[in-house]
This record gives structure tokens, C-alpha cells and sequence, in this order.
């Protein structure tokens, strides 16, 4: 089964998401958390939020598509916190993830967009 998700008409694979954010963390800066996640978005310095579909309860992570899409910051949705969780370099599960410096991962997620 292939793990691929729809933003603005166009598919992207999840693989390609958690690279992006490996990438980024290796490279660039990256918070984890959704507290952290939040202040991101609402200062305006979030280049790319990423959160988890398997997050409950959904009340948790449910602001963060609406904060981004009124502030027009890239928002992807991913299917697993716990690949999250690897992705940022942390052994326990992550809910959401911003990228706030790219790094070399610059050209991947403007390519998102």
C-alpha cells in the first residue's frame, strides 16, 4: 500500500515528508512538540509544519491546519507520530514538528509548495 497524501491537487509521498524533516533537522533547525509547533506559526517563523494523523485526541493538534493555512505557512499531514518521532531525532513519538530553518533542505520544501 503506498503511503502517499494529496495537498493542493498535487501528491507527495510521506517517505519523501520524513526526508525532508531528517534533512532539515540534520542541516537546519527544527522544533518538535506542539506547544513549540504553535509559537512557530503564531511568530511567523515556521517555514514547514508537519503533524500526525494518528494523534488522539484530535483536540490536540486540531489548530494547527488553521493556524497555517491564515498565515499561509506549508502545512503537511503524515500518517505516524511515532516516524515522526524518528524523523526529529527523538526516540518517543511527536505529534508535530516545524521547520524553521531548512537548511539544505530548502529546494525540497519549496518544491512542497
Amino acid at each position: 500500500m503506498s503511503e502517499d497524501i494529496t495537498l493542493f491537487s498535487v501528491t507527495y509521498n510521506m517517505t519523501d515528508i520524513y526526508k525532508i524533516i531528517e534533512k532539515a533537522r540534520k542541516t537546519g533547525k527544527v522544533e518538535k512538540g506542539t506547544n513549540e509547533v504553535t509559537k512557530a506559526i503564531e511568530r511567523g517563523t515556521a517555514k514547514l509544519v508537519v503533524y500526525a494523523a494518528d494523534v488522539e485526541p484530535k483536540e490536540i493538534i486540531q489548530h494547527i491546519p488553521i493556524l497555517c493555512k491564515e498565515k499561509k505557512i506549508l502545512c503537511q499531514e503524515v500518517d505516524n507520530r511515532q516516524k515522526l518521532g524518528i524523523a526529529v531525532g527523538i526516540s518517543v513519538p511527536a505529534s508535530s514538528v516545524v521547520v524553521i530553518n531548512a537548511g539544505e533542505a530548502e529546494s525540497e520544501i519549496n518544491s512542497l509548495k
